[in-house]
């Protein structure tokens, strides 16, 4: 196991030797959605789920170190652990209930600080992960696979502010400079695109442009003053460049006309109802953590009186 220097060791048991070790090559920053100190950070993993993150970071910039760099640990969903034995180590931060505030100057420095370490300590790259397990640094809301289907997670005011900030800064402070990423590939000229035979852009039309713009709504990214409709629109290419600058996608690609990726994610997280069963060990908090998400949201959507009970094998509806 190894542990930062510059954290307060707050280690978990009995997950702290339980897990597994991994040979780490990503860092994933998170907001915890709760406005908590590191110590009730620890205290709720400690007695209240079994989930937990390596690093906790307080609104004053304080950090504690949970589980060792080289153990698993439980937030990044498949990132966690992989068959080749590399994994994420994960980054808490605390956050108002619906993680949208910025980080504090105290959390940014914090964040760099740890970042730095990790690439020093450990060799992660400097660079932006440019897949679910490609090595390097990235927020959790940035592929499906570290999350339960997709999550808003940090928010998207941190989520830039990992861009703009945090990422910059860690390879300032490692005095190194970033990996290269490719850029993607411009879309073919026109302005439409066939994704999985259907045709998106201006003179495209059908149930699947309408299906398109209702889970704009539902993302919060419509700029429709009527509709969505069949036929695509003005509105259809406005809306969608929104959710493109929402995931913090490069500024060619923020035309309005999606790619093959940006609507995967748009359809999967915004396209219809969803639902999760609840396992056992389970809480309300654990789950809405997992969605984006609170408690508070998940028990009004699902009439529940008392948050604290929901049974292993129980469906609830998520937003």
């Amino acid at each position: 196991m190894a542990w930062f220097p510059g954290a307060q060791k707050m280690e978990l048991q009995p997950e702290s030797e339980n897990q597994p070790a991994i040979r780490p090559t990503q860092v994933i920053f998170h907001s915890i959605a709760a406005p908590w100190s590191v110590r009730r950070t620890y205290e709720y993993w400690r007695d209240s789920t079994n989930l937990e993150s390596h690093f906790g970071v307080g609104y004053d910039g304080s950090i504690a170190q949970y589980i060792g760099t080289e153990t698993r640990a439980d937030s990044n969903m498949y990132a966690n652990r992989r068959g080749d034995g590399t994994g994420a180590v994960s980054v808490e931060s605390a956050s108002n209930l619906h993680h949208t505030d910025p980080w504090t100057a105290q959390q940014v420095a914090a964040l760099i600080r740890i970042g730095v370490w990790m690439h020093q300590h450990h060799g992660v790259p400097l660079r932006i992960c440019r897949s679910s397990s490609d090595a390097g640094f990235g927020t959790h809301r940035m592929f499906a696979a570290w999350s339960d289907g997709g999550t808003a997670c940090p928010g998207d005011t941190r989520h830039r502010q990992f861009r703009e900030t945090v990422f910059p800064g860690i390879v300032t402070a490692a005095g190194g400079k970033p990996v290269p990423n490719p850029k993607p590939q411009p879309k073919p000229s026109g302005g439409t695109v066939v994704i999985d035979g259907k045709p998106y852009g201006p003179g495209s039309s059908g149930p699947h442009i309408t299906a398109m713009g209702r889970a704009l709504v539902r993302a919060g990214c419509s700029r429709y003053r009527v509709g969505p409709g069949p036929e695509w629109s003005t509105a259809d290419t406005e809306s969608f460049r929104v959710w493109q600058q929402r995931l913090g996608d490069y500024p060619e690609n923020c035309d309005g006309i999606p790619g093959r990726l940006q609507l995967a994610r748009l359809l999967r997280e915004f396209g219809g109802a969803r639902t999760h069963t609840v396992a056992r060990g389970e809480t309300l908090t654990s789950i809405a953590r997992k969605y984006g998400t609170t408690w508070q949201t998940l028990a009004k959507l699902n009439g529940l009186k008392d948050p604290n009970r929901i049974d292993p094998g129980q469906t609830l509806r998520l937003p």
